[in-house]
């Protein structure tokens, strides 16, 4: 492959990079003599076991899409919604003299790239290579710094796609069968759900513990009495006294060193101070400096973007990459936190200008990774090119979301360039003592801080945020890092203004916030940080953990689901073997050590290891109760079932056969660490237990009831036992040797019953509304072919069915007034994916001219689209939403009809195998 573009002869060029967005801003800088198109990320994937042709499902391809009997070798498809894409690609290629490979330089950008030459079969001269930031700039040094394909990084990206597919499809089947279906297994969601439920079994063994300290205001009595600061007391009578760090998380003291104080002493002993004289013991005076933060790196970014703008993961990388491929910022996935010459005198030159020449060191600032993998050949996150654009500058064409995020970016990428923060920091102690009330004497000793900026530096542009941490009551009374003190001596006397007992019970360790799991996964080495906001939204979505505020909070599902994995798949959820496999992926990347040879080792395993394939084969019994249980109390247990969390009590020893067990229904908005032994019990005592009589059925004069069961209230209605008295009244059967027959119990009718809808309660249900709710499905009549249709309630809401076909309704209170008409209606629109009905639309932008109907923005299967009812146009995936105006989206859907169908296509698909003498 060549790698100076000065062979190239005159003519078209293709350039291809991954998003339309990204294509039309290069497309600007490059000019005439180039076509810039987009591959709209990657061509070809494995495809589900389940599409591949019969003749290969039983073969080693057919259980993973990946050759088992070949070195692994894996079986690509080109995607189904990339067909039309390639084909477009391939009608490009022809008459083009060159072909640049134009994507990103991670491995997912040089595996698109191998991709698309397997695919397009190139018969020209092809050129890789890659920039950092979207700049006019940037894209000239890239033309004259073109290299090879990076073969080695194509095969990490490969090793990790086939890691991740062997893990999954190998250990999330367990899962299904012992947990419940559509659970899922990964190789970094797993572990990122393990940390989560490993938090919260901390807050649930937590003890809180109990203690008091004192506070006063103090003011020097020779000096102005406006000079008043806080201080708290930190020893009594020469011993520590106790803050929330002195406690373990079972509530006992770490020390018998410290003084512990209750209620009783520490208010007897603010009282004892209020008088009491108080002097200056020490004041100690240490210089203050303090540096600034390194550029931003993928994950520092998504931490501070959630303290300070509150963006979750997934929003943060969203409006970063739009950022990039509208070449405002530099590459938004790095794991290096370092500045190239040209952002460094940038940066230092921004400073110089805006802040003066005192906040520039004379010293460039170099920052350094602490990782060595593929992403450390990008540089830090940054604004784009030689001289950045300050936020005014920006300020007229980045609005809302976009605008803070750069503007984070900017800041703290000027500041890492500027000079220390300067000051003093300061620490009084002063002291009294207090005679108590039985003689005795106590020596009290009181402490406060500060810190006095006398040159802030770098914090004049930007200032790190902190996570919240334990205890927080425990920071110093001084009221934060600036509070100013009075110059003092020791010795000085001064006067207490008021003393007060103040008090305090630990914490629990707080739960993870994104921010918070970010750090913690990238300082244990698990997964890339580029990867994250996925990571975090697929266990979200999953259910295994859900957002209370900012906190995530793990299901009761993800208990069982993480219990599994530590007692059977131990070392796949082990924070140190995971951590080693992206190492190993890094070698493999950096050329150290080959995929086929690993691949093997970690599934079929070798004499010291045991590979995966090994330890599903051989994982014998696995008893789902016991994986699905957790005792809460004694005699309480909560149990994970089919339709949520329960409690049950044991049977009793002397309980008649079929009787059921105790349940009670655990409420979803309760927290795992809020269901404690006095939650539980309180719980079970209100259980349905009893039930609340309705009435009669006018009908059968049965008797109707309202209960709360294991699955959720219900109506149900009683069915009589047969009395002695009936069974006699029974005719006389006899054996053939004459004796009669005993009296043939009747089989047990099943009694009609009903669930109540969500906006029903069992206190205000009435028997119009279980008589109601007992005689679902409802009947509404039959169509013009004859087929009934009814209309019922399900697991996931409300629905039509007539035959197959099921049709969801809006409320569940729908279904007692829906009409055969409506129903009618509902089923001459064309089926919703899934047989959901269609949600609100995303935007409107009133009627199209050439169609005459209305143009909205709706959610669909691959993502939002516009549609006028007629045509459908996919929005390109750079753009927001809140982008899009009604001349672009007319534009697209005018652009999508002159374009016409896409032609069928009826060709058999065949396995796409790449060249191996290209990857030796």
């Amino acid at each position: 492959m060549p790698t100076k573009a000065t062979d190239k002869k005159p003519g078209r060029k293709l350039v291809i990079v991954e998003s339309p967005a990204k294509s039309k801003t290069i497309a600007g800088y490059l000019g005439e003599g180039f076509e810039v198109t987009a591959s709209m990320g990657h061509i070809r994937d494995l495809p589900q076991p389940s599409d591949l042709p019969a003749e290969l499902k039983k073969t080693g391809v057919g259980k993973f899409a990946v050759d088992l009997d070949n070195d692994f070798e894996p079986y690509y498809v080109v995607s189904a919604n990339k067909k039309k894409t390639v084909a477009e690609l391939k009608a490009a290629l022809k008459g083009a003299e060159a072909l640049y490979l134009a994507t990103d330089g991670d491995r997912e950008g040089e595996a698109i790239a191998w991709h698309l030459l397997e695919v397009l079969k190139p018969k020209v001269p092809v050129y890789r290579l890659t920039f950092p930031e979207i700049t006019k700039e940037a894209i000239q040094r890239a033309l004259l710094e073109m290299r090879e394909l990076d073969i080695p990084m194509v095969d990490a990206q490969e090793t990790r796609r086939i890691l991740d597919r062997l893990y999954g499809y190998e250990i999330s089947p367990v899962l299904w069968r012992k947990v419940a279906r559509g659970l899922s297994a990964g190789r970094v969601q797993s572990v990122a759900t393990r940390l989560v439920v490993e938090r919260e079994r901390e807050r649930m063994a937590f003890r809180a513990a109990s203690y008091w300290d004192l506070t006063g205001t103090f003011s020097p009595l020779s000096g102005d009495e406006r000079q008043s600061f806080a201080a708290k007391l930190v020893s009594l009578d020469g011993s520590r006294v106790a803050t929330g760090k002195d406690f373990t998380d079972l509530g006992e003291l770490k020390s018998s060193t410290v003084a512990r104080l209750d209620a009783e002493t520490a208010e007897s002993l603010a009282a004892e101070l209020q008088d009491a004289e108080f002097a200056v013991r020490s004041v100690d005076t240490k210089p203050y400096t303090r540096r600034p933060a390194a550029p931003f790196t993928t994950s520092t970014l998504q931490q501070e973007a959630a303290r300070k703008l509150r963006f979750s993961s997934r929003v943060t990388m969203q409006v970063a990459q739009r950022l990039y491929e509208n070449g405002y910022i530099t590459y938004m996935r790095t794991d290096s936190p370092a500045l190239s010459d040209q952002a460094v005198n940038a940066a230092r030159r921004q400073a110089s200008e805006l802040y003066g020449a005192e906040y520039v060191p004379d010293a460039r600032r170099v920052y350094k990774g602490k990782s060595k993998n593929a992403q450390e050949a990008h540089e830090a996150i940054r604004p784009a090119g030689d001289s950045f654009r300050t936020p005014a500058q920006v300020a007229g064409q980045l609005r809302g979301e976009e605008f803070r995020l750069y503007e984070l970016i900017w800041k703290r990428t000027v500041a890492s360039q500027m000079a220390d923060a300067k000051g003093s920091t300061a620490t009084l102690r002063l002291g009294a003592l207090a005679a108590g009330p039985d003689g005795k004497t106590r020596d009290a000793e009181f402490s406060a801080s500060g810190t006095v900026i006398t040159f802030r530096g770098f914090m004049a542009a930007y200032e790190e945020g902190k996570d919240a941490g334990r205890n927080e009551q425990d920071a110093s009374a001084d009221g934060g890092q600036e509070a100013r003190l009075p110059n003092l001596a020791a010795g000085d006397k001064l006067g207490a203004k008021e003393v007060n007992a103040v008090g305090h019970e630990t914490s629990p360790p707080p739960r993870f916030t994104e921010a918070s799991l970010v750090k913690v996964l990238e300082e244990l080495g698990i997964g890339r940080p580029s990867t994250y906001a996925a990571t975090i939204s697929t266990i979200m979505d999953r259910g295994y953990v859900r957002t209370r505020g900012q906190a995530l909070v793990p299901s009761w599902i993800a208990f069982s689901v993480v219990r599994l994995l530590e007692e059977h798949f131990h070392d796949y959820v082990d924070y140190d073997f995971t951590a080693e496999l992206e190492e190993d992926l890094d070698r493999i990347a950096r050329g150290e050590a080959g995929r086929v040879d690993w691949l093997n080792h970690f599934y079929y395993g070798d004499r010291k290891v045991t590979g995966l394939h090994t330890i599903v084969n051989d994982l014998g019994e696995i008893d789902a109760r016991k994986i699905n249980s957790i005792e809460i109390a004694e005699g309480i247990t909560l149990r994970v079932g089919k339709f949520g969390p329960y409690l049950e009590k044991p049977l009793p020893a002397d309980a008649e056969e079929g009787t059921e067990p105790q349940r009670a229904n655990v409420p979803e908005d309760l927290a795992p660490d809020e269901l404690t032994v006095e939650k539980a019990i309180e719980l079970m005592n209100t259980s349905g237990t009893e039930e609340r009589i309705l009435g009669e059925d006018p009908v059968t004069g049965r008797s109707i009831a309202a209960r709360d069961g294991r699955y959720g209230p219900y109506v149900i209605e009683l069915i009589p036992e047969v009395t002695e008295e009936e069974l006699a009244k029974q005719p006389v059967e006899y054996y053939k040797n004459g004796k009669p027959k005993p009296p043939k119990k009747p089989t047990k009718e099943k009694p009609r019953t009903g669930s109540l809808f969500a906006s029903m309660s069992l206190d205000t249900v009435t028997l119009e509304d279980a008589l109601k709710l007992m005689n679902l499905p409802r009947v509404l009549g039959v169509d013009a072919e004859g087929k009934e249709i009814t209309v019922q309630n399900g697991r996931f809401g409300p629905y039509l069915k007539k035959g197959t076909d099921s049709r969801s309704i809006g409320s569940e209170e729908e279904i007692f007034t829906i009409t055969l008409e409506q129903a009618l209606e509902i089923y001459s629109q064309p089926k919703q994916r899934g047989g959901r009905t269609a949600a609100p639309p995303l935007a409107e932008f009133g009627d199209d001219p050439v169609s005459e109907k209305p143009v909205v923005v709706k959610d669909g299967r691959f993502g939002p689209y516009i549609t006028d009812g007629v045509t459908n146009i996919t929005v390109p995936r750079s753009m927001a939403i809140e982008e899009l105006t009604r001349e672009l989206a007319l534009e697209l859907l005018a652009d999508k009809r002159a374009k016409g169908p896409a032609p069928k296509k009826t060709a058999s698909r065949a396995p796409a195998k790449r060249k191996v003498a290209a990857r030796k």
